[in-house]
């Protein structure tokens, strides 16, 4: 299926209208998440001079360092595609940048749940102890797994039915 097909029937924008609006779109959309998971970056970067971060344990320092390099990464996705933005403006790339942004959009909400996940379990780990952590910590992940990636390509398959008859 190609940029033109996702139109729908009876749209009136061009290509070019089209691919701006949806670069519109997505770039707003990166900016909220980046918002985010800045926030939760910078919680983590304080968080080893906080003055009980000596008494984590071997657990909670790896999930620590796996949720840090997640915001880590999960930023730069997040950031990256305003940044080619500047860079590439008038080359008429845009449709590049589209798709090169949806892939960046991706990757950076797999690292923002992974660094949440993390967080989530350091936190309970510290307070409750392993079992409710890993039991907090696999919810977090289920839920951001099943609302931010499942459902999307549950209907996104079952649209691609609907649209293509057998």
């Amino acid at each position: 299926m190609t940029l033109s097909d996702m139109a729908g029937p009876g749209s009136d924008e061009s290509h070019k209208e089209r691919v701006d609006r949806e670069l519109g779109e997505l770039l707003q959309g990166l900016r909220v998440a980046a918002t985010g998971v800045q926030v939760l970056f910078a919680f983590l970067l304080t968080l080893p001079f906080s003055a009980g971060f000596g008494k984590v344990d071997q657990a909670g320092r790896w999930l620590f360092y796996v949720a840090m390099l997640s915001a880590a990464v999960a930023s730069i996705c997040f950031i990256a595609p305003a940044t080619q933005h500047r860079i590439l403006f008038r080359t008429q790339l845009k449709e590049l940048m589209l798709h090169r942004a949806n892939r960046l959009g991706i990757v950076g909400g797999v690292a923002l749940a992974t660094s949440m996940t993390c967080s989530t379990g350091l936190v309970v780990e510290a307070f409750l102890g392993i079992l409710p952590a890993a039991l907090l910590a696999g919810g977090v992940a289920g839920l951001s797994a099943w609302l931010w990636f499942v459902e999307p390509l549950v209907s996104r398959y079952r649209r691609r039915d609907e649209v293509e008859p057998a």
